[in-house]
């Protein structure tokens, strides 16, 4: 606002002094010394200050937009503050150590296929009276393990909902808060991590709890299976 006011200050004494170069028919010599006062030479120069005066207004603008340009271009570059990946990890180590500690059939293909080839099928139905029972114990046990596995998982993941629900809060704050454009993309890359791990979660619970029911439906074959080899071993002998 003092730019306009200063150009019209030296814009008027421009004009008074051409004004008063116009009354005067010739140059006004002084009294003293022999120095000669021009008006028209004294208001070039007064229109020259000015526009230098303001070509250094504008050189200062330029300097401050670039100034601010390179403030807001730090603002983008600054990284989040905060970081929830160390609890995220946790919490999937956690899940994937229960998994780990499944019980008697563990998840895997090779130790599944193992498993079924002795207490559920085949020759195992087929065995003697001890053996039959021992598998049929055996058969009993595995159910059993698997869910207590599924139901241990699940109060993890149940245990995880505090730790996730502090990282959502502490994330939405930090993306509300964020300065710059990398801020805000790493609070939102944080909060899909915390989607993940809770997908991971979702995933592990629903492995856990289908294992436990194949587990308990294939131990409900075998006893059926059983039962008709022991009936059909009954009516042999009778």
């Amino acid at each position: 606002m003092k730019m306009p006011i200063f150009r019209r200050a030296f814009a008027a004494a421009s004009l008074a002094t051409l004004a008063a170069g116009t009354l005067l028919a010739s140059p006004v010599h002084a009294q003293f010394g022999g120095i000669v006062y021009d008006p028209s030479n004294y208001a070039q120069n007064v229109m020259t200050a000015a526009r230098s005066l303001e070509q250094i207004n504008n050189q200062i603008q330029q300097l401050q937009n670039q100034a601010t340009s390179l403030i807001n271009e730090a603002r983008n570059l600054a990284s989040l503050p905060v970081s929830t990946i160390e609890t995220l990890q946790s919490q999937v180590d956690q899940t994937r150590q229960l998994l780990n500690e499944a019980q008697r059939i563990a998840y895997d293909v090779t130790d599944v296929q193992q498993v079924f080839n002795g207490r559920y099928r085949g020759a195992a139905l087929s065995a003697g009276q001890a053996q039959m029972v021992a598998n049929a114990n055996a058969r009993w046990q595995d159910s059993v393990g698997a869910f207590e596995d599924a139901m241990k998982l699940q109060a993890g993941i149940v245990g995880n909902l505090g730790a996730t629900r502090s990282s959502v809060t502490t994330l939405v704050s930090a993306s509300q808060s964020a300065t710059g454009a990398l801020q805000a993309a790493q609070a939102g890359n944080q909060l899909l991590a915390v989607q993940t791990q809770q997908l991971a979660d979702l995933t592990a619970a629903l492995a856990a709890q289908g294992r436990a029911q194949s587990i308990e439906a294939a131990r409900n074959a075998a006893t059926e299976a059983e039962g008709r080899e022991r009936f059909r071993r009954f009516r042999t002998r009778n």
